[in-house]
């Protein structure tokens, strides 16, 4: 009976994160109570964060279970309407380092092609056979 209550409080405080974030109005003027639930905790960078979310809703086509499907695809509903703009997180340095292999390796096949370069002079090359 605990363990119901705690998963439907987690449930509830997840329902006014997603209201809090689907309404356009709400999401710059209210606080988003991440802080409510350990689920909320859990699930705030990929609700409102730097992340592609999907939710997956499952209904019953049975009548006994008309009522919980709806509820469920309004819940889906007011989840499919959080807008989030996932930005790939790279390093600075990683895109300059690449670069400059880019680099190393143009002047080494201009090197060649003139026959200045030899891999046997330069230890650790790429190139090197052995």
């Amino acid at each position: 009976l605990k363990e119901g209550s705690n998963i439907n409080s987690g449930l509830l405080a997840l329902g006014n994160v997603i209201s809090a974030l689907g309404d356009e109005q709400k999401r710059h003027s209210v606080h988003v109570p991440y802080r409510d639930s350990k689920l909320t905790r859990m699930l705030q960078d990929s609700l409102g964060g730097n992340s592609r979310t999907l939710m997956i809703a499952c209904v019953s086509p049975v009548d006994s279970n008309s009522e919980e499907s709806l509820n469920t695809l309004k819940y889906a509903n007011r989840a499919r309407n959080i807008k989030n703009t996932p930005i790939i997180n790279r390093d600075p340095n990683s895109h300059l380092i690449a670069q400059l292999r880019k680099e190393i390796s143009t002047l080494r096949s201009i090197l060649k092609e003139n026959g200045i370069y030899h891999t046997s002079l330069h230890p650790g090359s790429p190139n090197q056979t052995f």
